[in-house]
């Protein structure tokens, strides 16, 4: 079981655990279409991928990218965690047999009555430490002695200044 991530384990700056993927193959790409139902044809036929598209090889599927981002964020809250929001682009292209480092680091924290939020930079590096989806998370996080974030989680009221 993992350990539950506290507001108060928390500082600015910290880096989140590494997430590693791969070597991604063309079967966790061709799995990854069939399930999502993405038939593109450059996630599974390298010929087509590098004759028709003018690709280097098959293409890592952005919505599997998407998937490890919120995996890191997710893994990171914890079951009384709460993951509020995830924000990236798609900035450079990632291959079939990469290995990609998915990263994290705490940009910003608030204090809430009941739970605390905690502003994640996040992205993934190919193997050559290249940024290919940088980004951002919003993850809600329990006090050490306080209860889980509520589900449904109802994000906070944005404090109004006075007119």
């Amino acid at each position: 079981m993992t350990r539950q991530t506290c507001f108060e384990d928390v500082s600015q700056g910290m880096e989140l655990p590494f997430l590693e993927k791969g070597p991604l193959g063309p079967i966790h790409l061709f799995r990854w279409s069939a399930a999502m139902e993405n038939w593109h044809r450059i996630h599974y036929d390298r010929q087509f991928a590098v004759e028709h598209d003018k690709l280097q090889d098959l293409l890592i599927n952005g919505s599997l990218k998407q998937q490890f981002l919120v995996q890191l964020v997710k893994d990171w809250a914890g079951r009384d965690g709460w993951v509020w929001k995830v924000g990236f682009q798609f900035r450079a292209m990632n291959y079939v047999g990469q290995t990609l480092k998915v990263w994290g680091k705490v940009k910003s924290m608030q204090r809430l009555p009941d739970y605390g939020l905690v502003v994640v930079e996040l992205g993934i590096l190919d193997g050559d430490g290249k940024e290919s989806t940088p980004g951002e998370a919003t993850v809600a996080l329990p006090y050490r002695d306080g209860w889980p974030v509520p589900y449904p989680f109802t994000p906070p009221v944005p404090a109004v200044a006075p007119a």
